[in-house]
């Protein structure tokens, strides 16, 4: 039976607005990640995904309802506890790639290592062997800007994998790219699935990607869909 990495219990979240009226941009969402998985959270933009996202990396809290990392509720824990849980145990891939535009993509790997406090003597093995995992040893001196959108996504890949995370998150990764790069990047996350056993959970709202996955999870509307 297959272990469950994260899971959630009525998860609800509210927005306040403008006019002082509240939207509820999640509504009683239950989801079970399995350890070892790709997950797929699809849908339109404004379906809640991100929202979903923010709450099951530690990023935003919930109005209401559980979030359950391996097996212990996380939604009520300090916030030293959500910084630490963050930094040592997961990871994350974002739409705008943010990559350090002056370092080059080593350095942006290594200094990345050096905010997860990852032990100075493994650095460099570490550094070159995520950026050979992720196809770029012999990209690894350049900057962001004399790579191509693909390559400067796997260089945030190849970061965000470096310190060993339990989970990775990537938020809408391949909104910017083109589909033969998308596919790519997919098919990059399913290889470090395989090969390493990671847990990634991923946002997309382009139907192309979803028969990769392990499984999906279709939002509208904040709900959960069949």
């Amino acid at each position: 039976m297959a272990e469950i990495i994260i899971s959630t219990k009525e998860l609800c979240r509210d927005f306040k607005i403008g006019d002082g009226s509240v939207v509820r941009a999640l509504k009683n969402v239950n989801v079970e990640i399995e350890k070892g998985s790709l997950t797929i959270l699809r849908g339109r933009s404004g379906s809640g995904k991100t929202t979903l996202t923010n709450i099951l990396g530690a990023l935003d809290k919930p109005t209401k309802g559980k979030v359950f990392f391996k097996g212990d509720v996380i939604t009520d824990i300090s916030e030293k506890k959500r910084d630490d849980l963050r930094r040592y145990q997961m990871a994350f891939v974002f739409q705008s790639i943010a990559l350090i535009s002056s370092m080059t993509a080593y350095e942006n790997v290594e200094f990345g290592l050096r905010l997860a406090k990852y032990p100075y003597d493994l650095r460099d093995k570490r550094t070159r062997e995520v950026l050979a995992n992720v196809g770029l040893e012999k990209r690894m001196f350049h900057r962001p800007g004399e790579l191509s959108g693909g390559e400067q996504q796997r260089v945030a890949i190849a970061r965000a994998i470096a310190h060993n995370p339990l989970v990775v998150f990537a938020d809408e990764p391949t909104a910017e790219l083109d589909t033969a790069t998308s596919l790519y990047i997919v098919k990059l996350f399913k290889e470090l699935v395989a090969r390493f056993g990671m847990t990634i959970i991923m946002t997309t709202h382009d139907p192309s990607m979803i028969d990769i996955a392990d499984k999906v999870y279709t939002l509208e509307d904040g709900e959960i869909v069949e």
